[in-house]
């Protein structure tokens, strides 16, 4: 890219500043009608953009996709998620830092042709002219964000995104006109929003982007989740209404009656052009009674696209960044990594005007047994060879091998088709699969390529033990960047090597036109897979030297690397479920959901629809009268589960709609789902460890996530139950005790803490009796489990205040108790501070094996003052070192473990991993041994201050584990 910006100018920003017109109320009328005060920023000439009525050539956009941002639905999302975040001259930054890194994500990951980010103007709009209360619950911006769109102007200016806005419209009216713009000029559009309200604008060329699931939003989705076509949502909106923006509705119609009735009579129209059609009821009394209230809504949800626009689509084309602007803005607020990234995207080339990395892979189908046995014959020289498969699904256990890409140099590749379309030639499976083995399995074979478990435990499951792994692209690219929230293969193609991948969308297609990998043609695949080969060839010793370079290299050596074989056999292996007993849970479950739903109903005072946050809002804060404690970011009341639970002492419902929620979350995600998803041949679930998504190193679980089934709760230790080892034998659940406590004392090398340790005490009772001053044997349950509360605390940098609320005491009495820590923990807080420091100088904080995780914002020492008051990224800096090296530890026992239970054939097998804890199976005559190894490699995994202690459990499920004594 070149470092020279596009001047695009926004002439309502320049007439206001940057700031004040992106948010100011107008002075004039709320409609424009002659002034239409909004361009972007780049005026004159380039493709008209202003559609058929300004002379818009048509098909000017033909395979074109503009991405059109909702800016400050986005800017509200992030402030909220990272609301304490500052620059190092203590100005808020983050809703700057979150809004950036999600458009760099769109950008990285998506490509798009043209992207443009939508503002509202004022908070004033035509709607407010037809209904005075709309959006009346809306607080006014806080102070803190407010002061931060002067600075997300200018990033956008140094990034080259452009940037609008329209008096007395709001941004959805934007989107609505830029998408009907871009249909008319022949491309597609996609808007990245979460307001259902945009959801009437999807048809066969727009669709809806969730930025923060990175989930696409279609026709289909919508009948899925609705029930409705597009061009029923808004006659949808219109009788469910809208408490966040004061929508009325008709009362008493939800979103299932509302999709009943439009299912039935078509739309708002039809159901009035039929009303004599329904039966007596409240309902159609209230579709009579207010039906100027439906129509009136119809008028507020509708979204305009016909905003007077001036705009020109190159001046939407993503980029130039203007390095200098970025590297001096990122300076100023502290974005060190945001930084890196922004110019490695623009070194990459974003927004799709990547440099070709030079010629097409060269690909050669193996289609032959002649050509099969030469191309074991070279596998056999023992050159450093990258394997891709191809499969019939994602989900290893269940896929079917369609073919064997292959790459042991740069620029070319082999596939070996064993599944084909009719009619094409392929290679039998059992062959292909013999004559491939012995290089497979060769450990002096060094093998590369791109999640590397789901190509091992697929040939597991087709008889082959790979071996030598020696490089996986996508977890080397997580520990060189384990912010980022994707390393997939295209993402790192493009950003080290300037290379756009082949897009499996384009081969296997989206949606229900998806077809399998094995219909498609050979020639197709063979192109697709050896890329999927030879781009990991080629990243391997990119990232290589990038992990040496950062000191990363005996991490991905000794840890990463070998537990991607651990995890493998994990997966593998599965834990046996049993059915009956989640039937039997679910049931249960189910009929105290019903009792706790009539219960609520009754305390309501009438009937509303519990599974709907709007609906509950208006019961809690309309009808009962409890005070709002917190808003959306949306401005609407919320109702989340922290809101709940401040408002259960002040009525019985709020306690109700807690418990509802919890077990109606753990019925919906475990026992009726669990079911799903048992493998028909194994009668196991077998979840997904996922070794690339937190940043601290964790490990985390899906398809199924078991790392969230409650522990502490009786309903999680219920579902627990329904976890089995294999027929006649046991399960051995094996947790470090208090290991994040023990990493603090580690590193703190805090006097005290050391010697609670050494001397193995109550940790928690020694902390009480220390801060409040009473022998260890006189410490009351109140005292320890306010001393437990700050231990785990100050893991995670809570604050003064975060303590308060954990604890239901007053924020005083929380700051003395930490300065009473402090005071006889000395060296914990000389270890924080330290950290911070470090960190603030450095831009990164380490686990005790290395691994880094880039934090940006920690304050000076004299900013933090006492240190009573966390920022989050000082929160983060320090819960990542702690937690962090925890996950380290964890790491390193699973490899300890795994290996020893290899060294003699044993029947035991590893199966799960969760957060601390290790499960295991094992055979009656394998306990002792089982229970001897396990504690001992655990407890020597890594050489600490204070010793690793391990609690041991055997027993018949998961939940139902007794103590399992080491001499056994």
């Amino acid at each position: 890219m070149s470092d020279l910006p596009k001047q695009r100018t926004f002439a309502a920003f320049d007439d206001e500043g940057p700031e004040s017109a992106a948010r100011a109320v107008p002075s004039g009328p709320a409609i424009p009608d002659a002034d239409p005060a909004a361009s972007t920023r780049g005026g004159g000439g380039g493709e008209s953009a202003s559609g058929p009525e300004t002379g818009a050539a048509p098909g000017i956009l033909a395979g074109k996709t503009v991405w059109v941002v909702d800016s400050h639905s986005l800017i509200y999302q992030v402030f909220h998620a990272m609301r304490e975040m500052s620059s190092p001259a203590g100005q808020p930054v983050g809703a700057v830092h979150g809004f950036t890194r999600d458009l760099l994500d769109i950008i990285g990951q998506k490509r798009p042709d043209y992207l443009i980010c939508a503002f509202d103007h004022s908070d004033v709009t035509f709607r407010n002219a037809i209904y005075p209360r709309y959006k009346e619950h809306r607080e006014s911006m806080p102070d803190d964000l407010r002061s931060q769109f002067a600075l997300i102007d200018r990033m956008l200016d140094a990034l080259g995104i452009a940037r609008i806005a329209a008096p007395g419209y709001e941004a959805d009216d934007i989107l609505a006109t830029l998408a009907r713009r871009a249909r008319d000029a022949g491309g597609a559009c996609v808007l990245v929003t979460n307001d259902k309200d945009c959801r009437q604008l999807i048809t066969d060329t727009v669709r809806v982007y969730n930025v923060r699931k990175d989930a696409m939003f279609d026709g289909e989705a919508l009948r899925r989740e609705w029930g409705i076509e597009p061009g029923q949502v808004v006659d949808y909106q219109s009788l469910v209404g809208d408490s966040v923006d004061a929508v009325p509705g008709v009362p008493l119609i939800g979103p299932k009656m509302a999709g009943e009735l439009l299912r039935q009579y078509g739309s708002l129209d039809g159901i009035y052009a039929r009303i004599d059609e329904l039966g007596p009821s409240k309902r159609k009394s209230n579709l009579i009674e207010f039906r100027d209230q439906a129509l009136m809504s119809r008028e507020l949800v509708r979204l305009r696209d016909d905003v007077p626009l001036e705009l020109a689509w190159d001046a939407a084309r993503v980029g130039p960044v203007d390095a200098g602007r970025v590297g001096a803005l990122c300076g100023e607020l502290g974005f060190r990594a945001l930084s890196d990234r922004i110019m490695s995207l623009a070194n990459a080339g974003a927004g799709g005007e990547a440099e070709p990395s030079g010629a097409p892979i060269a690909f050669r189908v193996v289609d032959t047994e002649g050509a099969l046995d030469a191309l074991a014959a070279e596998l056999a020289r023992g050159r450093p060879c990258s394997v891709d498969l191809e499969t019939t699904s994602i989900h290893p256990r269940w896929a079917e091998i369609v073919g064997y890409a292959i790459a042991v140099e740069e620029g070319s590749g082999w596939y070996v088709p064993v599944r084909a379309p009719e009619g094409e030639r392929r290679l039998d499976a059992d062959r292909a699969r013999e004559t491939l083995r012995p290089a497979l399995e060769n450990p002096a074979i060094p093998k590369i390529g791109q999640n590397v478990k789901y190509d091992l435990i697929v040939l597991r499951c087709h008889g082959v033990a790979l071996a030598g792994i020696a490089c996986d692209t996508m977890v080397a690219d997580y520990l060189l960047a384990p912010g980022e929230r994707n390393h997939n293969l295209d993402d790192l193609a493009r950003r080290y090597l300037k290379h756009e991948t082949i897009r499996i969308g384009a081969l296997i297609g989206e949606g229900k036109n998806r077809k399998r990998m094995d219909e498609v043609p050979v020639e197709r695949v063979a192109e697709y897979a050896v890329e999927d080969a030879e781009i990991p060839l080629r990243l391997a010793p990119r990232l290589r030297r990038r992990l040496h370079d950062d000191g990363l290299e005996p991490l991905f050596d000794d840890v990463e690397i070998p537990l991607i074989e651990v995890l493998a056999e994990m997966e593998f292996n599965g834990i046996r479920v049993d059915r009956e007993r989640l039937a039997e849970l679910s049931g249960r479950f189910g009929a105290r959901i019903a009792e706790l739903g009539d219960r609520i109903q009754e305390l309501a005072g009438a009937p509303f629809n519990m599974d709907s946050p709007r609906q509950l809002a208006d019961v809690l804060f309309q009808r009962l009268k409890l005070p709002v404690v917190k808003r959306t970011a949306k401005s609407g009341p919320s109702t989340d589960a922290e809101v709940l639970e401040q408002l259960a002492p002040l009525h019985p419902l709020p306690a109700r709609m807690v418990e509802y929620r919890r077990l109606m979350k753990l019925k919906g995600t475990y026992l009726d789902a669990l079911p799903e998803l048992i493998h028909p041949r194994t009668g196991r679930v077998h979840t997904s460890f996922k070794q690339d998504v937190a940043a601290t190193g964790r490990l985390s679980s899906k398809d199924p996530n078991l790392q969230n089934i409650p522990v502490r709760t009786r309903e999680g230790r219920s579902i627990r139950t329904a976890f089995l080892p294999a027929e006649g034998w046991s399960l051995l659940t094996a947790d470090y005790s208090q290991i994040e406590l023990r990493v603090l004392a580690h590193f703190s090398r805090d006097d005290a803490l050391l010697d609670a340790f050494a001397r193995g005490e109550d940790v928690h009772a020694r902390v009480a009796g220390e801060v409040f001053g009473v022998p260890i044997g006189d410490v009351t349950k109140e005292m320890r489990r306010r001393a437990k509360a700050v231990n785990f605390g100050i893991v995670y940098g809570q604050s003064a205040f975060g303590l308060a609320r954990a604890l239901a005491i007053p924020d005083d009495d929380a700051a003395r108790f930490i300065d009473a820590y402090f005071e006889r923990y000395p060296g914990v807080q000389r270890f924080m501070e330290s950290t911070l420091d470090s960190c603030r100088e450095k831009g990164y904080v380490g686990t005790i094996l290395g691994r880094r995780r880039a934090v940006s914002g920690v304050r000076s020492a004299a900013q933090r003052g006492d240190g009573r008051s966390r920022t989050l990224p000082e929160r983060i800096a320090i819960n990542t070192v702690i937690q962090g090296s925890a996950a380290d530890l964890i790491k390193l026992a699973m490899i300890r473990v795994h290996r020893r239970l290899r060294e003699i054939p044993r029947k035991s097998r590893m199966l799960l991993q969760i957060h601390d804890e290790l499960v295991f199976e094992f055979p009656p005559e394998e306990r002792s041994e089982l229970v001897r190894l396990v504690d001992q490699e655990m407890r020597s995994a890594a050489d600490l201050a204070i010793p690793l202690v391990v609690d041991l459990r055997t027993g018949a499920n998961w939940a139902d584990c007794d103590d399992a004594a080491v001499s056994e």
